[in-house]
């Protein structure tokens, strides 16, 4: 039976070396053009840190690339940070503090927030990978990348848990077609995969799965970023981890 594009298998062995090998020349020569063409949307407005809520005091740190900071929306209130915390403020007085960015990797993240130096935080929740996947990261170096991102998170700034959100379903954004397609899906969906077995070794960190069903009607007009609904399945999401472990 042939490979299924919409959800790819596992590649294992000479297959996934093959795939290696194939994925650099479709990238340099289409990536480009896809980038060139594709609608270049703006971070939303609104505020990045403040309080809501009342009851148990919860303080919450976001961090990440353009998902995390809300591309793809008008206002910061339809983003992952405001539906995030619109959850949580019926359940606590939560504190909150978004650090984001669109278009960075894993590790210029790191930087970000280790130049930010945020407050201490009892949960964060991080939004990485797709920005590694499509520059050609290699998997081992982004799951370093990852760790370190990890232990500056807890060992450093003194997060208490750390939830990691999941690649989300590539494969399925409307602006990448063809080989394009098929070679990021692919590659995305083998790092998520690869972070949660490694998250496996981390007590401290929790994968949040990127479920949410992704088509054309519920992305942002530029065919790759998350429209509202993609962030409220996200924000659900997370709100269901971190109310369930913090007995919220």
């Amino acid at each position: 039976m042939p490979p299924d594009p919409i959800h790819p298998a596992p590649l294992a062995g000479g297959w996934d070396v093959l795939h290696r090998l194939a994925f650099y020349p479709i990238l340099l020569t289409i990536g480009p053009w896809v980038k060139f063409n594709t609608v270049r949307l703006q971070e939303p407005k609104g505020p990045r840190e403040g309080v809501a809520g009342d009851g148990r005091d919860l303080r919450l740190l976001i961090a990440g690339d353009s998902s995390a900071a809300g591309v793809g929306v008008s206002t910061q209130s339809q983003a992952l940070s405001g539906q995030l915390v619109g959850l949580l403020s019926k359940r606590a007085r939560v504190d909150w503090q978004l650090i984001a960015r669109c278009g960075d990797s894993t590790p210029q993240a790191l930087a970000r927030l280790k130049a930010a130096q945020p407050r201490r935080a009892d949960v964060a929740v991080t939004g990485l990978g797709v920005n590694d996947v499509i520059r050609g990261t290699r998997l081992s170096v982004w799951l370093d990348q990852q760790r370190a991102l990890l232990s500056h998170l807890i060992d450093t700034v003194g997060i208490g848990h750390v939830y990691v959100s999941g690649l989300p379903p590539v494969y399925n954004f409307p602006r990448l077609t063809g080989p394009l397609r098929w070679a990021v899906g692919h590659r995305a969906a083998r790092f998520d995969r690869a972070l949660q077995t490694m998250l496996k070794d981390h007590p401290q960190a929790t994968h949040i799965p990127a479920s949410m069903v992704i088509d054309a009607e519920v992305m942002a007009e530029d065919g790759f970023h998350p429209g509202p609904r993609v962030y409220t399945e996200w924000a659900h999401a997370a709100a269901r981890l971190i109310i369930a472990d913090h007995n919220l």
